[in-house]
This record gives structure tokens, C-alpha cells and sequence, in this order.
């Protein structure tokens, strides 16, 4: 009860973006359960070409996060400029990630694509898969643009305590997503039948419909929102504060294009076992990632919560509010599990698919929401450590024990061993164990406190 206080906060800021996140992934359900209708090579190729995109997201996200963490701190103690520059470095960041990732995507597709198409399936084409995956990506492409520009706004504005806008802004668009997604897969109302590129279509009109709303509303509000006034002024970011937004940042940066690429790594290691594997892995995310909305909008509240406070000079505070929030999170998750449990017999019978393929993703879930907790616990761990500004310790915590723990594990026990696949899936997912033990160290140690903004006051 004595938490009561920055649990309230923590959900007046979780909430929204758990309810734009829960309907986003909502709406990539029945997108996915939309294009597995078309058959098993359809929902695998949308899947693969989603896990790819996925690092161009995370790249994205973590561009937007260096910024975001002074972005904070200058809210938390009223430097209404400093959120502006903050801001228009995020902007110069996201035009380079595009015009990188777009290039990458664009002209090694079949090389990327590939990487998961070399397990054998009596029930699953792979170059039926290789097509299919092409013709969506291509058109994905399109909207990576508008992923950008939402993402510097809807970042900025929920830093300085406004993650409603982002919210209806989100809604709007998966609410497109679904409309055009019924038109134009299966060809309903006069328009034409697309398949899986009608599925691509119809998100890259939600997209930039979810960029126009979020642009229009945050500027129409310039009185709530005062640092929007004179953003795009002009996009030069003082070299010395610039500089210490990249120091920051790269790490940050770095830290999530390598977790998101490890993600791809250990997907494709686990896809040696066979395609089937890669679809029923497929579905278990689909589920897992409409659930896991929940501790990933608690750890963001953790660091905007906590970076306010920092930025504040009230350090006591900002200590006890984390440790409140962590278990929160915590605690969270183990209702969160329970309902993955229930849900793991019952999910995969929604697609058209082979029973071998339902098998697999029923057990999937499973041992995803065993682990649920740690993840919980973990992403707040993560939060807390980078609102201090203490980016370096999070890239090692996170990416490089990825790199150098999980990754080569997965690559051993998938290459070197007989053990069966959801044997494999389990020993990968419980070394999370020891990173859970280093953060808490870390934590209680208060090695991230740090005021990063007095400097620019």
C-alpha cells in the first residue's frame, strides 16, 4: 500500500500504451490467422519476413531511446529546449536507420529470406515460402518511413507524460489494418484479391494513416505540447549536447539492433529442425506478444517514472519507486503466465495448419509463459539500469549476453545435438536466469543513479 502512490502513476502511463501495443498485436493475430487461411507458406513467409523487419524496429526504437532518456530528464526538470533537441536527434537518427535498413532489406531479401528455408517439411514448399516472403517484404518497405516519423512523436510525447495521443493514434490504425486487410486478401466489396500482398497493403495504409492522426493531433495542441513549438525550426543539434546523446545512445542503439538480430539468429538456428518448427514458433509469438504488452509498457513507465525523478535531483526516490515497480512486473507476469497456460491447448487449433505444426506451438507457449516472469522482471531490470543514463552496462547486460551466452548455446544444442527441439527451446530460454541475478545486483548496488541532465540545465 505504501507503493500505491507510483503504481497509480506507472499504470496512468502504462495503460494507454498497453492498450495501443495489446490492440496493435491483437490486430498482427488476426492479420497472421488472416494470411495462415491462405495456407501454411503464406502465414510462414509473413512470419519470416516479420522477424526480419523486426531488427529494423528495434533498431529504430532504440535510435529513439538514447534522445529519449534525456528527453526525460529535461521534462523532469523543465527544459522544454532540451526536449526539442532531443527530438530532432531522434529524427536524424531515423533517417539514417531507413535509408540503411531499406537498402539492406531491399537487396539481399533472398539471402535473408533463405537463411530460414533450409529445413525440410513434407507438408510446407519452401520456394512457395520464398516467394510469397519476397512479394510481402517489398511492400512492407513502403511503410518503414512512417514507423519512423510515429516513433520520434509518439516517443517524445509520452517522455513528457502524454502516452494518450500515441494510444488513439494506434487504435485508428489497427482499426484500418483489419478493415483493408478483409478487403483486399480476400478481395471483399469490389476490391481486388491480393493475398499475401493485399496483407502488406493494408499495413502500410495503417501506418501512415496512424503517422497523419498522430501528427495532426500533437500539433493542434501546441499549448499542451510546448516543446512542438518551432520543432522543425530547423533539424542542427548543438554539437556538444548532440555528442553526449550519441555516447549514450550508440550503446543503446547497438544494444537493440544486436538483441533483435540474436532474436533472427535463434530462430534461424532452431529452423535447422525443420520448417514446421519455424511456423509453430510462429504462432507461439503470436500469442506471446499480445500478452507481453503488459511488462513492456510497465518497463517503459519504469523509465520515464524513474528518469523523471533522476532528472529531479531525488535520488532516494527514483531508488524506491524501481524496486516497487520491478516487482510489480513481476507479479504481473505470473497472472499473465497462468492465462498463456490456459490458452496453449486451445490457440493453435485457430490455424489451418498440420497437427505436427499444432503440437509444436502448443508447447511453445507453454514454456514461453514458464519463463514470463523472468522476462517480466528482466525488462524492468533493463529500464530502470538505462534511465540513469548507464547505457553501456545495459548493452553488455543485454545484447552481448545474447551474443555470447544464448546464441552460441542455441547454435551448440541445434547443431551438435540430438536433443529434441522444445528440449532445446528451454535450456535457451532459462540462462535468462543469470542475467535476472546480475541485474538485481546491479540494482541494489545503485550503480546506474545519475542526474545526466543538470549539466544541460
Amino acid at each position: 500500500m505504501k507503493n500505491k502512490s507510483i503504481y497509480k502513476k506507472a499504470l496512468v502511463l502504462a495503460v494507454p500504451i498497453m492498450i495501443q501495443n495489446g490492440i496493435t498485436n491483437a490486430v498482427g493475430l488476426i492479420d497472421h490467422m488472416m494470411v495462415g487461411s491462405l495456407g501454411t507458406e503464406a502465414m510462414t513467409a509473413v512470419s519470416i519476413t516479420g522477424q526480419l523487419l523486426f531488427v529494423y524496429t528495434l533498431a529504430i526504437f532504440g535510435g529513439v531511446s538514447g534522445p529519449g532518456i534525456y528527453a526525460a530528464q529535461f521534462h523532469g526538470n523543465g527544459n522544454t529546449e532540451g526536449v526539442r533537441i532531443a527530438a530532432r536527434m531522434k529524427a536524424l537518427i531515423c533517417i539514417v536507420c531507413s535509408i540503411v535498413g531499406i537498402s539492406l532489406l531491399l537487396f539481399f531479401d533472398s539471402s535473408l529470406i533463405g537463411l530460414y528455408l533450409h529445413g525440410e517439411s513434407a507438408d510446407i514448399d519452401p520456394t512457395l515460402t520464398l516467394g510469397h516472403a519476397k512479394s510481402y517484404m517489398h511492400i512492407m518497405l513502403l511503410g518503414l518511413p512512417a514507423l519512423g516519423i510515429t516513433q520520434i512523436y509518439a516517443s517524445s510525447l509520452r517522455e513528457t507524460g502524454d502516452s494518450l495521443k500515441p494510444m488513439a493514434a494506434g487504435i485508428v490504425s489497427v482499426f484500418t489494418d483489419i478493415i483493408f486487410n478483409y478487403l483486399l486478401i480476400y478481395g471483399r466489396f469490389g476490391f481486388p484479391k491480393l493475398g499475401v500482398e493485399g496483407a502488406a497493403i493494408a499495413t502500410v495504409i495503417a501506418r501512415y494513416l496512424e503517422m497523419t492522426v498522430l501528427l495532426s493531433w500533437a500539433h493542434l495542441r501546441v499549448d499542451r505540447h510546448p516543446f512542438i513549438k518551432g520543432l522543425w525550426r530547423t533539424l542542427i543539434v548543438p554539437r556538444d549536447i548532440g555528442k553526449k546523446m550519441l555516447i549514450k545512445g550508440l550503446p543503446i542503439f547497438t544494444n537493440e539492433f544486436l538483441w533483435a538480430a540474436g532474436i533472427a539468429v535463434l530462430t534461424q538456428c532452431y529452423s535447422t529442425r525443420g520448417l514446421a518448427v519455424v511456423a509453430g514458433i510462429n504462432i507461439s509469438n503470436v500469442i506471446c506478444n499480445l500478452l507481453n504488452v503488459v511488462f513492456v509498457a510497465l518497463g517503459y513507465a519504469v523509465g520515464i517514472l524513474v528518469g523523471q525523478s533522476l532528472g529531479a535531483g531525488k535520488f532516494e526516490r527514483a531508488k524506491k519507486e524501481s524496486l516497487a515497480l520491478i516487482w510489480l512486473s513481476g507479479v504481473v507476469c505470473v497472472g499473465l503466465a497462468i492465462i498463456l497456460i490456459a490458452l496453449s491447448g486451445v490457440f493453435p487449433t485457430l490455424y489451418d495448419t498440420t497437427d505436427e505444426v499444432r503440437s509444436l506451438a502448443s508447447r511453445f507457449i507453454v514454456i514461453s509463459a514458464l519463463f514470463f516472469p523472468v522476462q517480466g522482471i528482466l525488462n524492468a531490470l533493463y529500464f530502470t539500469i538505462r534511465s540513469g543514463g548507464k547505457t553501456l552496462v545495459t548493452f553488455i547486460f543485454d545484447s552481448i549476453f545474447s551474443w555470447t551466452v544464448s546464441v552460441p548455446l542455441a547454435f551448440v544444442l541445434c547443431f551438435f545435438s540430438d536433443l529434441p527441439i522444445i528440449t532445446v527451446y528451454s535450456v535457451v530460454q532459462s540462462v535468462d536466469l543469470i542475467k535476472i541475478i546480475i541485474g538485481s545486483v546491479m540494482i541494489k548496488k545503485g550503480i546506474w543513479i545519475s542526474n545526466i541532465a543538470e549539466e544541460f540545465a
